[in-house]
């Protein structure tokens, strides 16, 4: 705590006073052109990963970047999807997995977890990137297992964003961009996937025009 203490006062004195006029403007509302869903895991830190600004990105996090499809499960995730989408207009939305995820590791070994209720039930949303790993990777070893269980997993969970009304009704309304994202930990590079490709490609080697990049 002591730490967390020394870095709010470092913020007040030193990096506060440097944007005190872009805190103020925030005050008053805010416009992002993205929504940012992504896992819980601390070493995830999307405004580093972007290099983006305080208003730039709307950030939701759980614990695998799941997003459960309309209906099968009405809590924040769901909520945030729809006020980003709804009230703040974002153009796009960003699903980012990454590599040496807990949950991809839970669900590859479930008994690890047996005994946290609450995590082995959000295990469920994860069950097609299981199924289909199981059919893909016989014989392979367990990290080559989990790294290929994030991938599904993001694919899986941009198929069930695409169930929101909210997310489906912008898409043919204003052009709304979904992206499927995986970050590698160990090296910083993000990989996207590309319809073109049928993989994930590193996302510095594509064109920076905005089509170009979207999933859908």
């Amino acid at each position: 705590m002591r730490k967390l203490v020394s870095g709010y006062k470092k913020f007040r004195t030193e990096v506060y006073p440097s944007h005190e006029e872009d805190f103020r403007r925030l005050a008053c509302g805010q416009q992002p052109r993205s929504l940012f869903i992504t896992c819980s895991d601390s070493r995830i830190v999307p405004d580093m990963l972007m290099q983006s600004s305080p208003g730039e990105l709307f950030i939701c996090r759980n614990a695998g970047n799941i997003i459960p499809a309309h209906g099968d499960h009405n809590g924040g995730v769901s909520a945030t999807i729809e006020y980003a989408v709804r009230v703040l207009e974002v153009k796009h939305i960003i699903v980012c997995g990454h590599s040496d995820c807990g949950v991809m590791h839970g669900l590859l070994h479930p008994e690890r977890v047996a005994k946290l209720p609450n995590v082995s039930n959000w295990l469920q949303y994860g069950a097609r990137a299981r199924a289909v790993v199981d059919e893909i990777c016989e014989g392979h070893s367990d990290a080559e297992k989990v790294m290929e269980l994030a991938r599904q997993n993001v694919l899986a969970q941009m198929d069930n964003l695409k169930t929101h009304p909210s997310v489906a009704a912008a898409i043919v309304k204003r052009g709304l961009q979904l992206h499927s994202w995986m970050y590698q930990i160990e090296d910083g590079e993000i990989q996207s996937w590309s319809k073109d490709h049928n993989a994930f490609i590193p996302l510095d080697t594509m064109p920076i025009d905005e089509p170009a990049l979207a999933s859908v």
